[in-house]
């Protein structure tokens, strides 16, 4: 889910070294039978929200959390982080400040939330509500969701998409809650295109992704045959593919570099920037693309969006929750069996997008023969998503647990 190459937590680093498959799922089974459970029936909302997760990742849970921080803050709620970031078996304790039974608030997904509890103790889940804040990006969840559904007593979903698929195992108990942006709006630093040795005299067209989020789900090869579809090797307009995490997925980098030999006109970007250095790349490109599979939210063009660029994105999934097909570019597709080489992003009967690389090529070169239009495209991107990503889902969610809001 932020802009800028995010970095794999060591916790991380144990979950994905395991074999997808019968190992992964007893480690998650064997961290439910040890992790504490929240009091039932749930207890009453006391005032103010702890806010736990991995607050020092750069990460779309890590970002999630931290936006929930300052949303919390922007309307009034007393909020304490709780960093999850660090060595799995690290005891973490709530910091005061806040009354008993103030409810945990924990940016987790559920496959990992029993060792995350772990960490916490009894003591920090006795006499409060328990709230789960969740990303899925397919429209079915795997078996493994599921151990997290009895350690939470509600859960928040980040986009009507997620929350969809949450409903299926908690149904009655899922509450969206967009990311809200606008609690701490995407600030660029001042780097311009000729910092980042960027051509003043091309189209460039960014595409920001993570190896760690799955090649097959960002579908960045989608993305290059649609540029050299559109373009060929015409050297005023450029290709910049961000990639984050290379030395961590040898074989898919290789994989992508494979692509783009023979391109002049693509460059493949892996330095790690600072928030505001990556902002300012989003903010120099002229046009952000997105042929993803499936998203269950879609940080790089809601934060490209907000700072009025021309997306060109697969028209299904999270990323519908801030964009139409009057703010964007929306790229037709059909439905296929989502396969996932790495086996993360499966489940039973799951389903993603095929994006029409023939219809992406189609608006890259439109936006590209008229600065007029990618302008056009842009205001209307800013306003559309600034109206969908502020905190009001946010505000209903406080209210919602009985607390006062500003």
């Amino acid at each position: 889910m932020a802009s800028q190459i995010r970095t794999i937590s060591p916790l991380h680093r144990v979950w994905r070294g395991l074999p997808a498959g019968p190992r992964r799922a007893v480690l998650a089974h064997g961290a439910a039978l040890l992790a504490p459970k929240p009091d039932r029936p749930a207890p009453r909302a006391a005032g103010g929200i702890y806010v736990a997760g991995e607050l020092a990742r750069a990460s779309g849970l890590g970002q999630a959390a931290r936006l929930l921080l300052a949303g919390l803050t922007s309307l009034g709620v007393a909020a304490e982080g709780v960093e999850l970031s660090g060595l799995p078996g690290r005891h973490v304790d709530l910091p005061p400040g806040l009354p008993e039974g103030a409810p945990l608030l924990i940016a987790v997904n559920s496959p990992h939330l029993p060792i995350a509890l772990m960490r916490l103790g009894r003591a920090a889940l006795r006499g409060r509500r328990v709230i789960g804040y969740w990303a899925w990006e397919l429209p079915s969840l795997p078996r493994s969701w599921r151990i997290g559904c009895d350690f939470v007593h509600e859960v928040w979903g980040l986009s009507d998409f997620t929350c969809a698929a949450l409903e299926t195992v908690m149904p009655g108990r899922v509450r969206r809650v967009r990311l809200c942006l606008l609690a701490a709006p995407p600030r660029p630093s001042a780097m311009d295109r000729a910092a980042f040795g960027l051509p003043e005299d091309a189209v460039v067209t960014l595409v920001s992704f993570n190896l760690a989020s799955s090649l097959a789900r960002k579908n960045p090869q989608g993305a290059i045959a649609a540029h050299v579809q559109a373009f060929g090797d015409r050297m005023d307009r450029m290709l910049l593919l961000k990639v984050g995490n290379p030395g961590d997925f040898a074989e898919d980098f290789a994989s992508l570099r494979a692509l783009c030999d023979g391109h002049p006109n693509i460059r493949i970007e892996t330095r790690t920037f600072p928030e505001a250095d990556s902002l300012a790349l989003t903010r120099a490109a002229d046009i952000v693309m997105s042929l993803h599979r499936s998203e269950g939210f879609g940080l790089v063009p809601a934060e490209a969006m907000l700072l009025g660029r021309p997306v060109v994105a697969t028209g299904w999934s999270g990323n519908l929750d801030f964009m139409d097909e009057r703010s964007a570019a929306l790229v037709p597709y059909h439905l296929v069996p989502a396969r996932d080489p790495r086996g993360v992003f499966e489940a039973a009967g799951a389903v993603w997008a095929e994006p029409d690389v023939g219809a992406a090529a189609g608006w890259l070169r439109r936006l590209a023969d008229d600065p007029a239009l990618r302008a056009e495209l842009g205001a209307r991107g800013q306003a559309f998503a600034t109206a969908r990503l502020g905190t009001d889902d946010l505000r209903a969610a406080v209210v919602g647990l009985g607390l006062p809001c500003g």
